[in-house]
Formats: structure tokens, sequence, C-alpha cells
């Protein structure tokens, strides 16, 4: 089962809209979604800070950064999980 991460913080209300986008969907899909928190770490602060909330699999470089919607979304984990 492969991981997606969703990079945010709290209190970001944009993470929130991004989260229930995404919780419909990946609940249909073979992976396992978690949050990380990028105040947890300085340079995560510094890759995302400005950008988030944004999707990214593990061992993937691509990212999808907000804005996006549920076909964007849906588009992307798709891509990387083979599902369709």
């Amino acid at each position: 089962m492969k991981t997606v991460y969703l990079y945010s913080t709290p209190g970001c209300h944009l993470c929130d809209l991004a989260w229930d986008i995404l919780a419909p969907l990946v609940s249909h899909l073979p992976l396992c979604m978690e949050e990380v928190d990028i105040a947890e770490s300085d340079e995560l602060i510094e890759q995302y800070g400005v950008r988030i909330p944004v999707l990214k699999f593990a061992n993937e470089e691509a990212e999808l950064g907000w804005p996006f919607d549920t076909v964007q979304a849906s588009s992307f984990l798709q891509k990387y999980t083979g599902a369709n």
C-alpha cells in the first residue's frame, strides 16, 4: 500500500479544506494518507511554509499544491496508485 503525505499545520483553514476534498477519495483507493505538521521541522517550514497544503507520495518527486479541486486531487492520486 502506498503512502501519501498531506503537508499542513494546525489552524490552516486551507489544509482543512484539502482534507475535506481528500478524505472521501482516499477511502476508495489502496493507499494510506498521513498528515505531516510542517511546524515540527525547520526544513519543512522552509520547503512548504507558503505552499501548504501540499500532497506528495512517498518516494515520488511530484507534488500537488494548493489550490486543487476534487478532480485534480483524484487524478493525482489515481496516477500514483494505478487505480481508475
